[in-house]
């Protein structure tokens, strides 16, 4: 079985439209990909969706609740429908760069020991590019930024948990450590890092795939309660998190990634400088 994308629909219909489009553009036609929508869509993103559907080459399935049942509940649904296959669980306002999904799934055939796959993000807080826990801007150019992730060497450091803007989940890690919390988080991107913790705890990794790049307008945002949650029943999480902050261990790879999008961007800002034009022929000697 291949790996599912589940895409949780949001409000908003533009993000929506762009994340759509973007997934298009950027992964394999034969993605299973399910938009699972808790009874939050409106009428005019009810019309987005209704309209990708008809046109898009992914395999893509929508289904939509009559009456929401919370986002954390809907989610674990939602992931206990995928039995024991990977899935990505994607924001519902992310902008994957092509081959993204191409690039998680290298990164779990490299080492079975990664039960979390996050790639690199404008928003990405521990994984943010190219600003360290920062909301940077939304890049101009997702293809080149996508050339120079890939010719990153795969290293696929830890992280202290999973990013919620988009993160591929092992199948058999995630069966093991069991579904998410529905009674003690209100936001799903909390009740992931609570199951990433698990899935550490039980031996698995989670790793940055620095190969893959998701943008996404902002970062996501937790329920109150979800922080004080998180740090009851993981007390080392947030000085862990803290420390990782403050030591920045990923400043290497942040460089060297900006070293290559500026590669890989310089060809189309000055190829012109270079061209020679196609009237020109070279002097005769006398």
């Amino acid at each position: 079985m291949g790996t599912i994308v589940l895409l949780p629909i949001g409000v908003d219909d533009s993000a929506l439209d762009r994340c759509l489009g973007a997934l298009d553009a950027g992964t394999p036609a034969d993605t299973a990909l399910w938009l699972a929508d808790d009874g939050q869509a409106g009428p005019r993103a009810q019309a987005v969706i209704e309209h990708w559907l008809a046109q898009t080459p992914l395999r893509a399935e929508y289904t939509r609740r009559a009456r929401g049942i919370g986002e954390v509940a809907h989610l674990d649904e939602m992931l206990r429908a995928c039995a024991g296959a990977d899935v990505v669980v994607l924001a519902p306002d992310a902008v994957p760069a092509p081959g993204w999904l191409l690039q998680l799934e290298a990164c779990f055939a490299r080492d079975a020991s990664i039960g979390s796959a996050t790639p690199w993000c404008n928003s990405g807080e521990t994984a943010a590019w190219p600003r360290l826990g920062e909301i940077n801007p939304l890049p101009d150019d997702l293809a080149a930024l996508a050339q120079a992730c890939a010719a990153l060497p795969p290293q696929h450091p830890e992280l202290p948990s999973a990013v919620a803007h988009a993160v591929l989940l092992r199948g058999n890690a995630r069966r093991k450590a069991g579904g998410l919390d529905m009674h003690s988080y209100g936001s799903w991107n909390a009740a992931l890092v609570d199951l990433s913790l698990r899935m550490a705890g039980l031996g698995w990794r989670n790793a940055l795939c620095e190969t893959a790049f998701v943008a996404r307008a902002e970062e996501a945002r937790a329920y109150e309660g979800d922080l004080d949650a998180l740090g009851t029943r993981w007390p080392s999480w947030q000085p862990r998190l803290a420390a990782f902050l403050m030591a920045d261990p990923l400043r290497q790879q942040r460089q060297a990634l900006q070293r290559l999008h500026r590669q890989a961007i310089m060809p189309r800002s000055q190829g012109d400088l270079f061209a020679v034009p196609a009237t020109a022929s070279p002097e005769q000697p006398a």
